[in-house]
């Protein structure tokens, strides 16, 4: 933790030194400012201070502006409000946006438990952002209007507190819908809490939500936070809201209408400062016609709604979403293929039933099977053309075309395929086709490899070689019988 910078914002002198000495004894590097400003990163920062100290800067007004101008410049430093014995109401209007509180004179065990729990975020940043950031923006890639009313949508409503229900079909984004309106949030230095109220049983979905004593029932061997303690000062995404047992939905109602709650096996009540974004696939009106969902709880939730339109519904940002998805496996190291005319022309006339998250575990499969290779209408699985669609496309079919056609009792060799008028790269073209009749005769064979080089007519040690060179061994499923 040595030489970690630590901005300091303190008017009174005497203080400012005082918190100073503290932070260099814990081998922190401290930076002291005035409220007066201007702000700027402490030098080694990188742009950012490890964590914020606020204390003593003048009236309610003056604290709140400086506060905003601190969060708007340093909006991932976790900003602690330092309070005074001779001014116990300092800082009490500002809550949104603070993660932590500390009194001065300062208390040296206190003080350790607000590092921890600085330097926890920061590690829990650190891989949020190594899992995450890949996806934040992926369903929001687009020019669409549908897409363009979303962003528009996130941008009104993230700087409130309100309440946001996000609806729409499976695969379009509802999640990272939810992650936008955290991220340009107050809130966005707190934590993103989700959890999938239809994949929990009814049971246990209590003790997830509010948490659980030692004992409360059997396997209950600890006590146990649950997600809304986790979500303190930050955002609880409540995804599949529509499948929440009708039971657990008057619980829930309580805790938003109260802002408390009980830990199972408790009576001590607990209160959060939580902001509630749920989504749902279900039409939840029509579901409160056949008692399946209580219309106060979806009267509470619905204050801000935001729905995410289907991938059919905007086929246009098609070519923009694949390039978004191709450039992110490339960067991935699993390869840069690319689709042509053709191919993009044929997944604009799909349905998209999955919508984006399909259209990605598409490209995913695209790129495993065609490792930097380019991606005609042909290559593409079955069900995302249909032989009607190749007399468009102006493509001639590919090798394992032909091969499927000899295979179906087609007279002759395979047919001569045509050089494309924009021309192509034949080494890279062959090795394509080479690579593809190889995972197909392997696949068809359960990946015995003896059978396949048999279908191939080639011999079993050629095809290993083959692979090897290819990138196709996969021991673990791969036979040598």
């Amino acid at each position: 933790m040595a030489d970690l910078p630590v901005l300091v914002v303190e008017d009174d002198g005497e203080i400012s030194r005082h918190l100073s000495e503290i932070l260099g004894y814990l081998d922190l590097q401290p930076f002291a400012f005035k409220s007066e400003g201007p702000w700027r990163a402490p030098p080694g920062a990188q742009h950012k201070p490890y964590f914020i100290l606020l204390g003593h800067c003048g009236e309610a007004e003056s604290r709140r502006a400086t506060f905003e101008e601190l969060r708007d410049i340093f909006p991932y430093s976790p900003l602690l409000i330092v309070d005074r014995d001779d001014d116990k109401s300092f800082g009490e209007d500002i809550e949104v946006g603070v993660f932590g509180r500390i009194r001065v004179p300062v208390r040296h065990g206190q003080f350790e438990k607000l590092l921890e729990k600085v330097e926890t975020y920061r590690e829990n940043r650190q891989l949020e952002g190594k899992a995450r950031n890949p996806e934040l923006f992926r369903n929001l890639v687009g020019s669409s209007k549908g897409i363009q009313r979303v962003r528009n949508m996130i941008e009104m409503v993230a700087k409130s507190d309100a309440n946001v229900l996000v609806i729409g079909d499976s695969g379009t984004g509802k999640e990272v819908v939810a992650r936008h309106i955290h991220h340009h949030s107050m809130r966005r230095s707190q934590p993103f809490v989700p959890i999938n109220c239809g994949a929990i049983p009814p049971d246990l979905l209590e003790s997830e939500l509010f948490g659980h004593e030692k004992g409360a029932f059997t396997g209950a061997i600890t006590s146990r936070q649950g997600r809304f303690e986790t979500a303190d000062g930050g955002t609880l995404f409540l995804d599949e809201i529509g499948d929440m047992s009708l039971p657990m939905q008057v619980k829930l109602l309580r805790v938003l209408q109260e802002r408390t709650f009980e830990r199972v096996g408790s009576s001590k009540s607990i209160t959060v400062n939580v902001r509630i974004i749920a989504a749902t696939h279900v039409n939840l009106e029509r579901a409160i016609e056949e008692g399946r969902f209580r219309e106060d709880l979806f009267y509470r939730l619905n204050v801000f709604p935001i729905e995410t339109p289907p991938l059919r519904e905007r086929v246009e940002d098609l070519p923009l979403l694949v390039n978004d998805l191709v450039q992110r496996m490339g960067h991935e190291g699993r390869g840069n293929i690319r689709l042509t005319d053709a191919c993009i022309e044929a997944l604009s006339r799909y349905t998209w039933p999955g919508n984006v998250r399909e259209l990605a575990n598409l490209i995913e499969r695209l790129s495993i099977l065609y490792p930097n290779g380019v991606i005609d209408g042909h290559d593409l699985p079955g069900k995302y053309h249909s032989e009607a669609d190749f007399s468009r496309f102006g493509t001639p079919p590919s090798a394992i075309t032909a091969v499927a056609r000899q295979d179906e009792g087609s007279a002759g060799g395979l047919p001569v395929a045509q050089l494309p008028r924009r021309g192509l790269d034949l080494k890279e073209h062959l090795t394509q086709i080479e690579s593809s009749l190889i995972i197909q005769a392997l696949e068809e064979e359960s990946w015995v490899v003896a059978h396949a080089a048999k279908r191939l007519q080639m011999g079993r040690t050629t095809l290993v070689e083959k692979m090897r060179k290819l990138g196709l061994n996969r021991q673990e499923e791969a036979s040598d019988l």
